[in-house]
C-alpha cells in the first residue's frame, strides 16, 4: 500500500475526538487477580486457540499501566478506549485498579472511555440466560458509582454480533458453543443489558453514552437472486440486528418473533436515548447463496449449514489476518447508515479502525490509517455528524482465538521482555493529532 504522506490529513471539526482503544482480557495479564471469565476456560481446552497461547499474561498492562498511560500522553490523543473487567470487578479490590488507571488518565491528560463488557463475560454466568442482563445492569452501578466523578464518557458493550456469533452461534470464540440460530436469545440479552445498562448510567448521573458495535457493508457476489438473497440475510443478521433495536426500537423483518420474553416491553429498553453511536468498521464482506460446503474466512470457518457463504474480496490489498483493505467501505457504511435511519441516527463514533501488520516499521498500517480516516473525513462532508475515531489499537496484544500471532497495535510487544517500542504509525499518528491541533 501506497501512503499520501506528503498530502495532509483535512482538518477535521472542533471538539473532534481522537483516540485509541484496547480491551482488559487482551492486555492486562494477572488472571489471579480476577475471577475467571468464559475466555479463560476457552483458552484452557486444548485447540481452541490457534498458538495455544492464554491471556494470563498478555502485556501485563495490569502492572505496567503507568507505563502504557505515558506512551498515551506522548502520543498526544484526547482520549483512551479500555474496557473495564467484569470478573476483575467481582474480585474482592478488583475495583482498585480502574481506580488507579482513571487517576493516571486524569492526571496525564487523557479522557477515560470504559467499555463495560468487551467479551470477558463471568465464567459462572450465561447469556442464554435473561437474568445475565440484570446482573449486568448491576455491574454497571458498582462501576459508575466508583468511576462517575472522572469519566466523562461510557460505552456500554463492545460488538454483541460478533459475541454472539462467533462466541456462541459458530463456536471459534468463547464460550465455544455452536448453537447457530438458537443463539438469538443471546442477541436479545445482550441487547437488553445495553438497555438496562443505560439506565443504571443515567441514574448515577452519566450524560455521554454509546454503544460500540461492528458494522461494515455487505456486497452481493453478484446480481443473482440467490447471491443479493443471501447478502440482504447476512446484512440483516450482521448489521440491522443490532442496531435497528437501538436505533430504532425495533427488530427488523419479523425478528423480534424469535427472542423470548416479552419483546415489546424489551424494546422500549433497549431503546432508551443514546448520545451517540459507536461504530467499529474493518472492511465489508461479499456474500452469496451457500455453496454446500464450509467456507474459510479472516480465520474463520462459516458452516455449510447457514444460508449464505462469505467470498473473496478479489482486488483488494489485504492485512496479515487476510482481511481486504477497503477504506471507502467506510464512507458507503456511515452514508448508508444515515440514509436508512435519517434522523434517529445518533451522532456516529468510530470506536475502533485498525489493522494486523507485522513490523515496527510498519507502513503498511500508516497507509491503512490514512486511507481510512480521509474516508472517515468524506462521510464527515457528506453529511453524516461524525464526533470522534479511536484506532484499535495501542498495544500489540493477545488476539482471541488467534493468540498472538496478529499485531494490531501502534505498539511494538515483545512478549517475552514486556518491552513497548513504539512503531512507525505510532510516531504517524502523534504527527497526525498535532497538526490536528
Amino acid at each position: 500500500m501506497a501512503t499520501d504522506a506528503g498530502d495532509p490529513i483535512p482538518r477535521f471539526p472542533d471538539g473532534f475526538v481522537w483516540g485509541v482503544s484496547t480491551s482488559a482480557h487482551q492486555i492486562e495479564g494477572a488472571a489471579d487477580e480476577r475471577e475467571a471469565s468464559v475466555w479463560d476456560v476457552f483458552t484452557a481446552r486444548p485447540g481452541r486457540v490457534k498458538d495455544g497461547s492464554t491471556a494470563a499474561v498478555a502485556c501485563d498492562h495490569y502492572h505496567r499501566y503507568r507505563e502504557d498511560v505515558a506512551l498515551l500522553a506522548g502520543l498526544g490523543v484526547d482520549a483512551y478506549r479500555f474496557s473495564v473487567s467484569w470478573p476483575r470487578v467481582n474480585s474482592p479490590g478488583g475495583l482498585d485498579f480502574y481506580d488507579r488507571l482513571v487517576d493516571e488518565l486524569c492526571a496525564a491528560g487523557v479522557r477515560p472511555v470504559p467499555t463495560l463488557f468487551h467479551w470477558d463475560l463471568p465464567a459462572t454466568l450465561d447469556w442464554r440466560q435473561r437474568d445475565t442482563a440484570a446482573r449486568f445492569a448491576d455491574h454497571v452501578s458498582v462501576v459508575a458509582e466508583r468511576l462517575g466523578d472522572r469519566v466523562p464518557k461510557w460505552i456500554t458493550l463492545n460488538e454483541p454480533a460478533e459475541h454472539t456469533l462467533l462466541g456462541h452461534a459458530i463456536g471459534a470464540h468463547a464460550p465455544g458453543e455452536r448453537l447457530l440460530f438458537d443463539a438469538l436469545p443471546v442477541a436479545h440479552h445482550q441487547l437488553l443489558a445495553h438497555g438496562l445498562a443505560v439506565r443504571a448510567l443515567r441514574a448515577a448521573g452519566a450524560r455521554d453514552i454509546g454503544i460500540a458495535n461492528s458494522h461494515g457493508p455487505t456486497w452481493p457476489a453478484s446480481a443473482a437472486p440467490a447471491d443479493t438473497e443471501a447478502a440482504g440475510f447476512y446484512d440483516l443478521l450482521l448489521n440491522r440486528l443490532f442496531a435497528e433495536p437501538v436505533i430504532l426500537g425495533e427488530y427488523p423483518d419479523g425478528m423480534g418473533e424469535l427472542m423470548p420474553g416479552d419483546v415489546p416491553a424489551d424494546l422500549s429498553v433497549i431503546a432508551e436515548p443514546l448520545d451517540w453511536y459507536g461504530v467499529n468498521y474493518y472492511a465489508p464482506t461479499r456474500v452469496g447463496a451457500p455453496q454446500g460446503t464450509a467456507t474459510e474466512f479472516g480465520g474463520l470457518t462459516i458452516p455449510a449449514e447457514l444460508p449464505f457463504s462469505v467470498r473473496e474480496i478479489e482486488g483488494r490489498p489485504t492485512t496479515d489476518f487476510g482481511w481486504p483493505v477497503v477504506p471507502e467501505g467506510l464512507t458507503e457504511l456511515l452514508c448508508g447508515f444515515r440514509e436508512r435511519y435519517g434522523e434517529k441516527l445518533p451522532p456516529i463514533v468510530i470506536t475502533e479502525n485498525g489493522c494486523s501488520y507485522e513490523g515496527v516499521d510498519d507502513q503498511d498500517r500508516i497507509a491503512y490509517l490514512d486511507a481510512h480516516i480521509r474516508a472517515l473525513h468524506t462521510a464527515l462532508e457528506s453529511g453524516v455528524d461524525v464526533r470522534g475515531y479511536f484506532v484499535w489499537s495501542l498495544l500489540d496484544n493477545f488476539e482471541w482465538a488467534e493468540g498472538y500471532a496478529r499485531r494490531f497495535g501502534l505498539v511494538h510487544v515483545d512478549y517475552e521482555t514486556q518491552k513497548r517500542t513504539p512503531k512507525a504509525s505510532y510516531h504517524w499518528f502523534r504527527d497526525v493529532l498535532r497538526a490536528q491541533g
